[in-house]
């Protein structure tokens, strides 16, 4: 006669194969959540307001993306920051502060979605944010069914007060979490390069930081304080192979229209990033932005290089000190190119056919994506002058 084994080893035995096989496929391979598949594009609330966030601000902001034809032009999300979350409550359960989200984040979302936009949220791998609100340290599962309920669709994750945790398993929980809450959420890693995200968060995030935050110049006088738009740009040199569609290196949010920098700079910076097929998170005030940063945010010539299907990160081909040309694979077969100056003095920049992977013999018409013109056919290279900080953006199509 066999012994029947007791029901609550059967049940024991059940439950954790189950377990095993649900963690084994989701976290055994690439992250594969069918999220941002081209670099995703959306406001952040930190570059502008800081700490100074409140729902109403948020609300009009939604309301300035489409009526400044950026939610046609691609953005998406609109992202809370740092300075949401204020306590929780005996349970655990994160409690926003009452003051500025009277309406609570769920209603807030909602009205985000009302607009045909799409909802972020701020969060931290450590005890506290980086502005000493609660962490989501011990309450991943936790948190991440609360921004599920709320209706999140984008969460930003910090990496402050992290008590020396291990980056990889810190970010793996937060992803177990994500993939369990029921909802789709975009997994944005914000541990700023400290760990070399890139070898390992193609499978754990959709998107993780490259370097230190951004600041709203063009270049560093000391870059252990700050970084630069062409600060940033030179870390980026290298990292190419580990971004494509729903995993990208994220070199920090767009400065393009907070007031540090001139018009050229801004043009510049946003052609660089598009280039980079960087995530597009605009953090102005989109409630009075003028007409020349909105020329910029919504020139979808340049966006179009940036959601590019084929997703590749553009890489530089050629370095002549202050004269650089960087260049993009695209899926038709084109190639996105940027002729760069980075000195103080307009200069006279070449790309080669045979720099971005052209035969030197070909004949290719050139469109500059600015002026939004048709620049003629050209064989061997092409040529342009090149304002001071500055950069000339083409399309090459054979």
């Amino acid at each position: 006669m066999k012994r029947r084994l007791p029901v609550k080893i059967v049940l024991f035995v059940v439950i954790a194969a189950v377990v095993f096989l649900w963690f084994g496929r989701e976290t055994g391979r690439a992250l594969n959540n069918g999220l941002a598949l081209t670099p995703p594009m959306g406001w952040n609330s930190w570059n502008k307001f800081g700490c100074k966030i409140d729902e109403t601000i948020v609300k009009q902001i939604a309301e300035a993306m489409v009526a400044s034809g950026m939610r046609d032009a691609g953005y998406q999300y609109v992202v809370i920051d740092d300075c949401w979350q204020l306590d929780r409550d005996a349970k655990g359960n994160i409690i926003p502060d009452a003051k500025a989200f009277p309406s609570g984040i769920q209603a807030l979302a909602d009205t985000i979605h009302s607009k045909g936009l799409k909802f972020g949220i701020y969060s931290d791998a450590g005890t506290k944010t980086c502005q000493g609100r609660p962490g989501s340290w011990g309450y991943e599962f936790q948190d991440a069914r609360q921004y599920a309920e709320w209706g999140v669709d984008y969460l930003k994750y910090d990496w402050c007060n992290n008590g020396k945790q291990n980056s990889e398993a810190a970010y793996s929980r937060m992803r177990e979490a994500l993939a369990l809450c029921g909802r789709p959420i975009v997994f944005s890693i914000c541990e700023w390069g400290s760990t070399k995200p890139w070898t390992w968060a193609r499978d754990i995030g959709n998107l993780w930081r490259t370097t230190g935050d951004i600041s709203d110049i063009w270049q560093a006088r000391d870059k252990r304080r700050e970084l630069g738009v062409v600060d940033i740009l030179d870390l980026q040199v290298g990292l190419e192979s580990a971004a494509g569609p729903g995993h990208w290196n994220d070199p920090d949010m767009l400065e393009v229209g907070n007031g540090g920098m001139t018009p050229t700079e801004y043009e510049a910076h946003f052609s660089l990033w598009c280039l980079l097929a960087s995530p597009l998170m605009a953090g102005n005030d989109l409630r009075s932005m003028p007409p020349d940063i909105a020329r910029i945010l919504t020139n979808t010539e340049v966006i179009r290089v940036d959601q590019d299907p084929l997703g590749r990160q553009g890489r530089k081909v050629r370095d002549d000190g202050d004269l650089e040309v960087w260049a993009k694979e695209m899926a038709d077969g084109s190639r996105a190119v940027i002729l760069l100056n980075r000195g103080a003095t307009e200069a006279g920049v070449a790309a080669a056919w045979t720099e971005i992977g052209y035969p030197a013999g070909l004949e290719a018409k050139v469109r500059d994506l600015w002026k939004h013109k048709d620049m003629g056919k050209f064989k061997g290279q092409y040529a342009a002058a090149v304002p001071p900080h500055g950069g000339v953006m083409v399309r090459v199509t054979p």
